[in-house]
């Protein structure tokens, strides 16, 4: 990849991570929490299923969230998604999202997702850059629908001195489209910035751990909460 173009991608990337210090809240409207997230992740060609679906793709995911001390679990995920690979680079996909929620002092609830997806995937002399563009229907209490989008951009660079060990940081937005009663007013949702090292045992096998901060605006958009969460990841490719 020429550096013309890897330097400017560069300077994007930078942007989208800075992007979580430019939310305007202000120390007395901020809320901060701490916690931890694990996350399982296994992607694969549909080529075990029939030759001819080489390049149709299964996307399977599973998450838990846990409160700081770990005595609380307030959150789960579930995601799957069917895809095709239109090149090597670049996958279509079409999913659905399982969000079980408890926090405490609130009712249960537990969120439905679905979604088209787009990602592209860029390799360049300084590293990997991932862009995944994603357009979620939440499903909310009663017949409410509530349309957010969400971008990311993820890059990943080996080191030299040991090639299984890289840098990972990552960035995504979430914007609300549409007001609803109980997904908020539309505007800004949240942003997820992570940053931290990855370890690929093979070509199949890979492991992230790092630091994710978390923004989250509330309904209203008077106040938001920072979230300080470790974040250990496993990624399977078959």
């Amino acid at each position: 990849m020429p550096a013309t173009l890897a330097t400017p991608l560069l300077r994007l990337w930078v942007l989208a991570m800075l992007s979580v210090f430019a939310i305007p809240v202000s120390a007395d409207d901020l809320t901060e929490d701490s916690g931890a997230w694990l996350q399982a992740v296994t992607e694969g060609s549909m080529e075990f299923i029939d030759p001819s679906l080489k390049n149709g793709r299964i996307w399977l995911e599973g998450q838990s969230r846990f409160d700081g001390d770990w005595s609380h679990w307030y959150q789960g995920m579930v995601r799957a998604a069917a895809g095709y690979s239109l090149s090597d680079r670049a996958t279509i996909w079409a999913g659905y999202t399982w969000l079980p929620t408890q926090n405490i002092g609130k009712d249960y609830i537990a969120q439905q997702d679905i979604w088209p997806a787009f990602r592209y995937v860029l390799p360049t002399d300084i590293g990997t850059f991932t862009f995944r563009t994603m357009w979620e229907t939440n499903f909310l209490r009663g017949d409410q629908l509530r349309e957010r989008p969400r971008q990311m951009i993820k890059f990943m660079h080996p080191f030299e001195f040991e090639p299984r060990l890289s840098l990972i940081a990552w960035d995504e937005a979430f914007y609300r489209v549409n007001t609803t009663e109980w997904g908020g007013k539309s505007g800004f949702d949240q942003n997820r910035a992570f940053a931290g090292l990855g370890w690929s045992f093979n070509k199949n096998v890979r492991t992230e751990m790092g630091y994710l901060n978390q923004i989250v605006d509330d309904a209203k958009h008077e106040n938001a909460t920072m979230r300080h969460l470790a974040m250990a990841s496993v990624f399977v490719n078959f």
